[in-house]
C-alpha cells in the first residue's frame, strides 16, 4: 500500500493524522480496499468503519491491528464485514498465546443486538463480544473513543439506520459522511469542519433507488459548499467515474496530517 503524506495547511504537526485504508464503494476498485478510515493522535488510534480489505491493508503495517477503538457507521458490508475475520484472527492468536488487545467497538442503537444475531449464524452468539468491548452510540451525542471525541449524526441511505461522524481532537475537526443520500442533515455534519470526507458513489443525474441512498459528485460538493468546509475529499468514488477537475479524490494510503 503506497503512503503519501499531504498536509492540510502548512505549519508544524500537531499530532493528529488519517489514513484511507480503503475508499472504494459497494464494489472494490481495482486492487482497492472498501471504507476503513484511521484517526491517530499521540499514540492513540480509532478505526472508522472497516469494510472487507481494511483488515489485511492494516496488517501490512503491523502482524496485527493495535487499534483502541473502531466505530462503524451502518451494516451495509462494505463498511463493518472485516470485523468478521477480526474477530476470528484473536481467536487464533490468543489459543496461540499472543492475546491481541480488546478494542473498544462503537455501533449504533440496537447493533449490538444486530451482532448477536449474526453471530448465531456465523459461529456463536456473543463472538463479537469476545473481541470486543462493545459500545452503542446515539444520534447527536458526542462520545470519548481513543481520545477522539465523535458525534454521530443520523443521515438518510435508503432505509438503513445510517450515521455520520463528526471526529474531533486537538482543536481539529474531521466531519465523515459513510454513505447518504443528498440532505440538509449531511450539511450539518461538515459545518465548519477542517475537512470533510464525502462519499461520491453516483454519476450526476444519477438515482440509485427510492428512497435515495447515495450522492453524486456535484452533490457531495454542494453539501460541502453550504457547510462551509474548510476542504473536502470525495471518497467511496467508483474507479468507472472521472472526478470533477480540482476536487481531491481519496485513495487507498492517502494519508493527511491536520497541523
Amino acid at each position: 500500500m503506497t503512503t503519501r503524506i499531504l498536509r492540510l495547511t502548512s505549519g508544524k504537526y500537531m499530532a493528529v493524522q488519517m489514513t484511507v485504508i480503503g475508499s472504494s464503494p459497494a464494489w472494490p476498485n481495482p486492487g482497492g480496499a472498501h471504507s476503513g478510515y484511521l484517526f491517530e493522535s499521540y499514540g492513540r488510534t480509532l478505526l472508522v468503519d472497516c469494510g472487507p480489505g481494511v483488515l489485511p491493508r492494516l496488517r501490512e503495517r503491523e502482524a496485527w491491528p493495535h487499534v483502541d477503538a473502531i466505530a462503524i457507521t451502518h451494516f451495509h458490508l462494505d463498511h463493518w464485514g472485516d470485523l468478521v475475520p477480526w474477530v476470528w484472527g484473536s481467536f487464533y492468536l490468543r489459543s496461540n498465546g499472543e492475546g491481541p488487545g480488546h478494542p473498544d467497538l462503537w455501533v449504533h442503537p440496537g447493533g449490538r443486538e444486530h451482532l448477536e444475531i449474526l453471530g448465531r449464524r456465523l459461529g456463536f452468539p456473543d463472538m463479537f463480544e469476545r473481541a470486543f468491548v462493545m459500545h452503542e452510540y446515539e444520534n447527536e451525542r458526542t462520545f470519548a473513543a481513543a481520545g477522539f471525541d465523535v458525534t454521530a449524526v443520523r443521515l438518510p441511505h435508503y432505509t438503513l439506520e445510517t450515521y455520520g461522524f463528526r471526529v474531533s481532537a486537538e482543536g481539529q475537526t474531521v466531519a465523515y459522511s459513510g454513505d447518504s443520500a443528498p440532505s440538509e442533515r449531511l450539511t450539518a455534519l461538515a459545518r465548519d469542519a477542517d475537512l470533510f470526507v464525502c462519499e461520491a458513489t453516483l454519476f450526476n443525474g444519477a438515482a440509485d433507488g427510492q428512497p435515495r441512498g447515495h450522492l453524486s459528485a456535484e452533490e457531495a460538493i454542494h453539501a460541502y459548499e453550504a457547510s462551509n468546509a474548510r476542504r473536502l475529499l470525495l471518497t467511496h468514488r467508483p474507479s468507472e467515474l472521472e472526478t470533477p477537475e480540482g476536487i481531491e479524490l481519496a485513495y487507498d494510503g492517502l494519508v493527511l496530517t491536520l497541523p
